[in-house]
């Protein structure tokens, strides 16, 4: 913009609102345009996952399902994530599923276990349901061994009352 150019178009119009437009039209759109979309981006050491591993199981599927205090039904958060994992099984026929129960609930060792095998099963009868063969899965539950957290806080213990579905290349004995 030249100098009799900007006088007449500021007529009526403040300093600063001038002196904005200036420095915006010496911007260079194109470096914007050439800027690395790093929002999207894949996660350092995420970019060579391979479709059917085990890595994209865990990071795209999700493993884990979580349980209400003293149950072993499944919810609708649980329900999403077993519905990713039957077709994931089911699309990737090489993968046999050992399905891990926990327990944090009140009550004894025994009753953790049983508790932690019923959610165990429930997630196993969920995925065969879903159509993944029960010869490639196995449950097994372990009650209060391996907690994620030692705590007695109860969003906490949470985290220990779960079912975590590995992925094995051969069914275990």
């Amino acid at each position: 913009m030249t100098i009799p150019t900007l006088r007449r178009a500021a007529l009526g119009v403040p300093i600063a609102v001038l002196m904005a437009a200036l420095a915006l039209s010496g911007c260079n759109t194109m470096e914007a345009a050439s800027t690395p979309d790093v929002t999207n981006a894949p996660a350092a050491g995420f970019e060579k996952i391979s479709a059917g591993s085990e890595q994209d199981f865990i990071v795209n599927v999700g493993r884990r399902a979580y349980f209400t205090q003293g149950s072993a039904t499944l919810d609708d958060t649980a329900k999403m994530t077993l519905d990713k994992q039957a077709e994931f099984l089911k699309a990737n026929p090489n993968w046999y599923a050992k399905v891990q129960g926990f327990a944090d609930d009140p009550g004894g060792d025994a009753a953790n276990i049983s508790l932690s095998q019923k959610r165990a099963d429930a997630v196993m009868a969920y995925l065969v349901s879903k159509g993944v063969s029960p010869d490639r899965l196995w449950a097994k539950g372990y009650g209060t061994e391996r907690l994620v957290r030692d705590c007695d806080d109860i969003e906490c213990k949470a985290q220990n009352r779960r079912v975590v579905t590995n992925l094995r290349e051969e069914k275990e004995a």
